[in-house]
């Protein structure tokens, strides 16, 4: 038997476990173990599974695993929050720091007002409401968001045939140009509703800029009713600069008996 230190934390109503692997021990390739871990009846429960490890070329790298034990290249939400956890236990050694995913490095920032910042990787892929920001989003306008079945039709359109094999995200947003919009994301790899998707917040804002007659700073409402700012330039048809601002929060730290 094993004890293993958690911190429980969410980014908006987005929630994850944070763990400090900087050691290496933790067993990241037992997928049981992580379906365990990320279980909401029976384990800690959790829309993410995040490791800080030790890194040659920045103060550290996260690494990002959906509660069904599958790998994710980046989670905004969870970018932000392991900035804050690694400054917590050292891992970081100022306010502002740089750290390596999947999808590319990434600078993140505590703000004087508790809330935390990331420069977000460039977007790619982009094709009409389709674009990947870091993970792939299928943007998905609506008049009204609460009449939408977001587990049964997001659940369609993530395993549909023009997504496969990897299938995607899928947003539902109601855009309020001109700079605000309300988002409730079918999350791949968590299948079900999330509680925010800070990489379905940027994407969502892209399209609604390129789209939707938006204009940057872009207020994203989340489905718990938090606030995500999402910052860029969007000039000669191409966006620059894309940021990711929002609240984290400590919720609580334990051990769970491996």
């Amino acid at each position: 038997m094993k004890n293993l230190a958690f911190t429980k934390m969410h980014g908006a109503g987005n929630d994850f476990v944070l763990i400090d692997d900087r050691d290496g021990s933790f067993p990241a390739g037992e997928v049981a173990l992580l379906r365990a871990l990320g279980a909401r009846s029976t384990g800690v429960g959790c829309e993410g599974i995040i490791l800080v490890r030790e890194s040659r070329t920045a103060d550290f790298r996260m690494v990002f695993f959906n509660p069904d034990g599958s790998e994710a290249e980046l989670c905004g939400n969870g970018a932000r929050c392991v900035a804050a956890f690694a400054r917590r236990i050292g891992a970081a050694k100022s306010d502002r720091m740089r750290f390596e995913t999947a999808a590319g490095e990434v600078v993140a920032e505590l703000l004087a007002d508790g809330r935390v910042r990331v420069a977000m990787p460039p977007v790619r892929g982009l094709k009409d409401d389709f674009v990947i920001a870091g993970v792939p989003h299928r943007i998905v306008p609506v008049a009204e968001l609460e009449s939408v079945d977001v587990a049964a039709e997001g659940r369609r359109i993530r395993y549909s045939a023009e997504f496969a094999p990897a299938g995607t995200n899928v947003d539902f947003v109601r855009y309020l140009p001109p700079s605000r919009l309300r988002i409730r994301t079918y999350e791949r790899g968590v299948e079900a509703e999330s509680g925010a998707c800070g990489t379905g917040a940027v994407a969502s804002a892209v399209i609604g800029v390129k789209r939707h007659g938006l204009e940057f700073p872009v207020t994203v409402e989340t489905a718990l009713g938090y606030e995500l700012e999402i910052g860029g330039v969007f000039a000669d048809g191409a966006f620059r600069e894309l940021t990711l601002t929002g609240p984290v929060q400590f919720v609580f730290t334990g051990t769970w008996e491996i």
